[in-house]
Order: C-alpha cells, then structure tokens, then sequence
C-alpha cells in the first residue's frame, strides 16, 4: 500500500473513530444526559468565571444561534447557568456550574488519558515528528475552515 493511501485510511479512521469511540467514552454515569456535542460546547466554556456567548460560539466555530439551543439545554439539566455581565447588562455570559465541572473533568481526564496513550507507544525522538505532523493536520482544518466557496480549496503546503 502505498504512503498516501496508508495516510488517508488512518486518518479518515481515526477521525470517524474518535467522534464515535469519545461519546461512548465520555457519556457514561452521570453524564449519560449529555451528547457528545454537549459534552464540546462545556469544553468550550471552561471552568473560568464565565464567557459571553459570542466568544464560546467562535472557538466551536458555530453561531451564536446554534449555540443558544445547546446553551438551553445544558442550562435545563443544570450543567450551565446564564448571566448578565455587571458591565453591561446586555451582555450574556454563561458559566459551568457544579454537574458542568464534573462534565469538564471527565472529558479532560478522557484526553489526558488518550494523549498518554500515544505518546507511550513513542521515543523521546519520535515525539517532534508526531508534533510536527498534527500541527500540520490542524492548520490544515484551520485553514481549510476561512475557503467559503466549494470551487476553492487550500494550498498544500510541503515542509
């Protein structure tokens, strides 16, 4: 099998596989009311003191819009509260509550296990090769994200 056909098999796999395989991993116990999409928007919102809606919808690349529907159910299960901002009363902030920390945790602890997992099976050397490679991957999806129309694609780039 040659090396672009090796390539793309693991990745298209590995992509599919971890949307599927991280859901069944993370919606357990407790968490088993939440989705896995759920589950990334209260990554997005973080433990801090609270983040306005625009912010959190930009880091999961979604609207404001989508973000709200998922923001009323995480608050009707009591993951997440709303608030307006003592600044400006027009501005609404979000926040994790107590379940929503927990919800936090889990997943994180879910990632650090995984990550831990690859770098076991790697030399210290192998390490920068592996950084290097995924650093490649995501600003691909970065990239690729800012091309609106269907005719235009990225450039690829060699290192």
């Amino acid at each position: 099998m040659d090396a672009y056909k090796t390539v793309n098999d693991v990745l298209v796999n590995l992509i599919n596989e971890v949307w599927v395989l991280e859901g069944k991993a993370i919606i357990t116990g407790e968490f088993q009311d939440l989705t896995n999409n759920d589950m990334h928007v209260i990554e997005a919102i973080g433990k801090g003191g609270g983040d306005n809606m625009s912010s959190i919808a930009k880091r999961l690349n979604i609207t404001v819009g989508t973000l709200t529907s998922s923001i009323n159910r995480l608050v009707k299960k009591n993951y997440v509260e709303r608030f307006r901002s003592e600044e400006d009363r027009r501005i609404v902030l979000v926040k994790l509550l107590d379940k929503g920390v927990r919800a936090f945790d889990h997943h994180a602890e879910y990632h650090r296990r995984m990550t831990e997992a690859v770098l076991a099976k790697l030399k210290e050397e192998e390490i920068p090769v592996l950084v290097k490679t995924l650093a490649g991957f995501s600003e691909f999806f970065r990239e690729y994200r800012t091309y609106t129309s269907s005719d235009d694609s990225p450039p690829v780039r060699r290192a």
